[in-house]
């Protein structure tokens, strides 16, 4: 794990004991701080019994405490753990703050933060990929991986990689990234802000807290766009991405299939300039597009029964993400007489009113099979564009896609929704579709988080 004499013999108050937070306590502890620590669930205290003191802080008085520890999960703007700390003047911190804390005293290294509304899942597991495979010593952490705190520091000459959500960059203060990328900005989490423009502005504080590395910024959306040109004003290192630069640069060729559709050749754009920025040669780059092997639950190829394609998108969780896997399967002339392809199951938690960006892409859709919460608002929506199924369970889509789809066509989970109706999160949602998938079209699904779709 990573630890720090910055935190010896300071008092730090840990709320909540899942992944995160349990890898924060475990780190302060390590460091010699005393530390508070709570969590709702008996289970998650079990492991810090006898070894700190697991009281809820909200009980405490929280003087002489150098901060407050919490998820990034915690809504700030509603929980009671915000406005009782800060009473008390105290920081309310995230993992990340942490390691920023914890960096003078690592070995030396750089640090590359990737942010943005879509896409930086893939584009920080990318970056560490072509990293790792060139030879470089390179972690990913923060929204994605093992949390950082829990990682065992670099060598000299490391790379640390780590995504960042907006709730991350919310609880951190003090991280100077050397290389800051920002992918995109649509609306999402809006339950989490007063508005589309202060969850942008949590995206933008990202680049406010470097002091001398570079901002790196796809600007082909308007937000991130004027991100950039405030940037570009205040005289600080700028590189403007473009998703035609990866044509441009000779890299569009070669790539792997995970890094197939508009969306991934965006992603892979912003990995060769992070990569570039880096020092890496365009060989290196190249190898590491082309052997990439993709994430679970993104364009994901379950299997194919029948000569149809199974395909696990459950982490397109707003409209924005989802238009792209729509977009990756039009009608061909080759197949079924160019009829359109795509069985799309589609609802869930909505974040958002309309088709928005996956309406330009219906041409695409053989039939909807709408689910979840959402479901009779895109059943209304889509009705007289398309063929409607109302299904309200992803088992009862998927047994209805597999009796209508024939060879060729493309069965599709990609629900444009967050999954809190039905599911813990995005991950259960798609390890349940490919559950489904195998109990109904016979297949094996056991080994679909390594395969990854070709269109």
């Amino acid at each position: 794990m990573i630890t720090s004499p910055a935190f010896a013999d300071k008092r730090y108050a840990v709320l909540g004991l899942a992944r995160s937070g349990a890898a924060a306590a475990e780190a302060l502890i390590a460091s010699g701080a005393e530390v508070i620590a709570w969590d709702r669930q008996d289970v998650a205290r079990e492991p810090f019994e006898g070894r700190c003191r697991l009281i809820d802080p909200l009980e405490l008085d929280l003087t002489g405490f150098a901060g407050v520890v919490v998820s990034p999960g915690v809504p700030l703007n509603t929980h009671p753990i915000g406005p009782h700390a800060w009473q008390y003047g105290l920081p309310v911190i995230g993992d990340i703050e942490l390691f920023a804390n914890a960096r003078a005293a690592l070995p030396a290294h750089k640090v590359v933060g990737i942010t943005g509304t879509n896409g930086k899942s893939t584009t920080t597991a990318l970056v560490h990929h072509i990293l790792s495979e060139a030879g470089l010593p390179s972690v990913m952490g923060g929204n994605i991986g093992d949390p950082i705190m829990a990682q065992e520091p670099l060598a000299a000459g490391g790379v640390y990689v780590l995504e960042l959500s907006s709730f991350q960059i919310d609880l951190t203060f003090t991280l100077d990234c050397d290389i800051a990328a920002l992918t995109n900005i649509t609306p999402d989490h809006l339950d989490r802000y007063a508005g589309f423009e202060a969850y942008a502005a949590s995206k933008e504080r990202l680049f406010q807290m470097q002091a001398h590395g570079t901002a790196l910024i796809c600007d082909e959306d308007a937000p991130s766009a004027a991100i950039a040109d405030r940037i570009a004003a205040a005289g600080k290192p700028l590189l403007r991405v473009k998703t035609d630069d990866l044509a441009a640069q000779g890299f569009a060729a070669g790539r792997s299939p995970s890094l197939a559709g508009p969306h991934n050749a965006q992603n892979a754009a912003i990995a060769v300039a992070i990569c570039r920025q880096l020092g890496l040669s365009d060989e290196a780059i190249a190898h590491g597009l082309a052997s990439y092997p993709g994430l679970p639950h993104r364009m994901e190829r379950v299997c194919e029964a029948k000569g149809v394609i199974y395909i696990n998108d459950s982490k397109a969780t707003n409209a924005a993400s989802a238009a792209p896997a729509l977009a990756a399967f039009p009608p061909e002339p080759g197949i079924n007489d160019g009829a359109p392809r795509i069985h799309w199951i589609v609802g869930g938690l909505p974040k958002e009113d309309g088709l928005g960006a996956c309406g330009d892409h219906i041409a695409n859709v053989a039939a909807a099979y709408t689910v979840g919460e959402a479901g009779p608002m895109f059943a209304g929506l889509l009705e007289g564009q398309t063929r409607v199924e109302r299904c309200e369970l992803i088992s009862e889509a998927v047994r209805r896609a597999e009796e209508a789809a024939r060879p060729g066509d493309v069965v599709l989970l990609s629900p444009a929704c967050a999954s809190y109706d039905q599911f813990r999160d995005y991950e259960k949602r798609g390890h349940h579709f490919r559950q489904m998938v195998g109990v109904i079209t016979g297949c094996d699904t056991g080994d679909a988080a390594n395969r990854s779709i070709l269109p």
